[in-house]
């Protein structure tokens, strides 16, 4: 393992223990197993370590998101492999979507500069295959872009509103974790039932 290996390991784990805010590059470096001085010379900053991460998860995610979007699959096998994939990544990950939203405040230019990557995630192909769906009678008529938005919304808000999530309705950790499981397949459910003819 390379120390860059080690260090987007370990910095993925204090990061998920103590979220952006409270981690510190002293914890990192302790938990890859290298000096603060090493740390601070392949990343000067938190905020730079903390951005290479997330290139780093944003990278693995993106194709993945892509291969559902431009599969020959039917639409709604696409949703279902889409919720799935989607939040088993962000269970893996769960500092990501909260750290983005304080990023669109604080440095919306990084979170501009991932949004514009080539290989961000494209929904060209799933939007032109909605609407052929709609004409052929398989789907009911929707905006594709609303459809889309929906999809986001359900599978993303849990994860950026987690703390406020788990106080309203009153959760622990694990029950959090349990619904998050359940919704990898109800969510998909709920949409396909909503558009299917």
């Amino acid at each position: 393992m390379t120390t860059e290996e080690k260090i987007f390991n370990a910095a993925r784990i204090v990061f998920q223990k103590k979220g952006f805010a409270g981690a510190r590059m002293q914890e990192i470096a302790d938990e890859a197993g290298i000096n603060k001085a090493m740390l601070h010379y392949c990343f000067k900053n938190k905020q730079l370590l903390f951005e290479a991460v997330f290139m780093n998860a944003f990278g693995q995610l993106a194709p993945q998101i892509n291969e559902i979007f431009n599969s020959q699959d039917t639409v709604f096998d696409k949703i279902k492999k889409f919720t799935h994939s989607y939040i088993s990544f962000v269970i893996q990950n769960p500092y990501l979507p909260q750290f983005v939203i304080q990023e669109m405040n604080n440095n919306p230019e990084f979170v501009m500069s991932f949004l514009n990557n080539k290989n961000r995630p494209n929904p060209t192909v799933l939007i032109s295959q909605i609407e052929k769906e709609i004409a052929d009678g398989i789907i009911k008529p929707v905006n594709p872009k609303q459809l889309l938005l929906d999809i986001f919304s359900m599978t993303v808000f849990p994860f950026a509103a987690q703390m406020m999530v788990k106080g309203m309705i009153q959760i622990s950790d694990s029950e959090f974790n349990q619904l998050m499981e359940e919704r990898k397949t109800s969510i998909a459910e709920q949409i396909i039932n909503s558009i299917k003819k």
